[in-house]
């Protein structure tokens, strides 16, 4: 496996909007159990936001702490599963509002709640190549479930952003090793014209979030000869709180590596962000020095795996812009009949 040689996380951020609706007020409705619930509530964007504006808020955030003139931004790529057109592109819209240069590659990128990290292996590749200076991957959603559905009580909204370019002393964080694992595994889908998606529950867990995570870790570690003693935090994919913590159990990785990247129990299933957000969470606490190991999964299914190392740059940088923390402090309670409304899933 080829190693990264030069690219590194230069600026990051995240947006997550204020609003909550707590697991229990669907539960209720529904007639569900609220002894078990996935998550204890959700983020959920309030009628004027959507992918476009939340992924303008994590760049925004990520621009200021990696003190980058945005004219010298290159590159928008935006990962997300729902980009409020069909036929015209987010990344575009991004770059206008943050004054970046019009001479830009911008590219919206789909593959489930792994089209965020696809976004980082693309800017990655990019500046490693020396065809941009500097590049914005994002990774946003505005994650929806059928009413009543299973994943109503998770999908929610959110957005992170990285701002990449060449290694440096004062970068955040360089990038050491990336690998991806994918099959054609029926997990998770929505047909075009279908307002909600669908999910074959059996496949969901072991065939399809346990074999691509896994899968992807064994081999970004085995191939490259680290060991779980090497890795200081593991950030994985949060379609719930259990599925990560299930993944340790199973690699036999201790719990204080993986939990402090646990985001889910607060904001809910942010879909492209989900991973991403994650990992804002780990560098907002992490020293120089540590080393990150950063999965994504996307139904369908994939996952991308990274090993990064966090540099001198981090401790300066961390205070240029919010924390996962102080975003998350921003709450506002709604009940579900305003959730409705946001969402749109009453229409007038």
């Amino acid at each position: 496996m080829p190693r990264i040689s030069d690219a590194a996380i230069l600026g990051y951020g995240c947006y997550v909007p204020r609003y909550r609706i707590k697991g229990y007020e669907m539960a209720k409705l529904w007639g569900k159990s609220t002894s078990e619930l996935p998550v204890k509530e959700k983020a959920v964007a309030g009628f004027d936001e959507d992918t476009v504006t939340m992924s303008i808020e994590a760049a925004r955030h990520a621009i200021n702490r990696a003190g980058v003139d945005p004219s010298k931004i290159s590159a928008v790529h935006v990962g997300t599963e729902s980009k409020p057109y069909a036929v015209k592109p987010s990344g575009t819209i991004v770059a206008e509002v943050l004054g970046l240069s019009r001479k830009t590659t911008s590219a919206d990128f789909e593959f489930a709640c792994k089209a965020g990290t696809e976004a980082v292996q693309m800017v990655t590749a990019l500046v490693e190549a020396g065809r941009i200076e500097y590049g914005l991957a994002i990774g946003a959603d505005t994650a929806q479930g059928r009413p009543g559905d299973a994943l109503e009580f998770t999908a929610a909204s959110g957005a992170a952003a990285f701002v990449i370019g060449k290694n440096s002393r004062d970068c955040i964080a360089k990038f050491e090793y990336a690998t991806s694992y994918v099959s054609d595994t029926p997990d998770f889908w929505r047909r075009s014209y279908e307002r909600y998606p669908m999910h074959g529950s059996r496949f969901t867990g072991e065939p399809a979030y346990f074999h691509h995570t896994i899968s992807a870790v064994s081999t970004i570690m085995g191939e490259n000869g680290f060991s779980v003693n090497d890795i200081d935090y593991f950030v994985f994919h949060q379609p719930n709180v259990k599925f990560p913590l299930a993944v340790a159990k199973v690699l036999s990785i201790p719990l204080e590596k993986v939990k402090p990247a646990i985001v889910a129990d607060q904001i809910g299933n942010t879909y492209a962000a989900c991973s991403m957000i994650g990992l804002v969470k780990v560098l907002d606490r992490a020293e120089p020095g540590q080393r990150i190991l950063f999965t994504s999964y996307g139904s369908g299914a994939g996952s991308d795996s990274f090993l990064l190392v966090t540099c001198e740059g981090l401790e300066r940088r961390r205070n240029l812009a919010p924390t996962f923390d102080e975003m998350v402090s921003r709450r506002k309670e709604i009940d579900y009949s305003t959730y409705l409304k946001f969402r749109e899933k009453i229409r007038v």
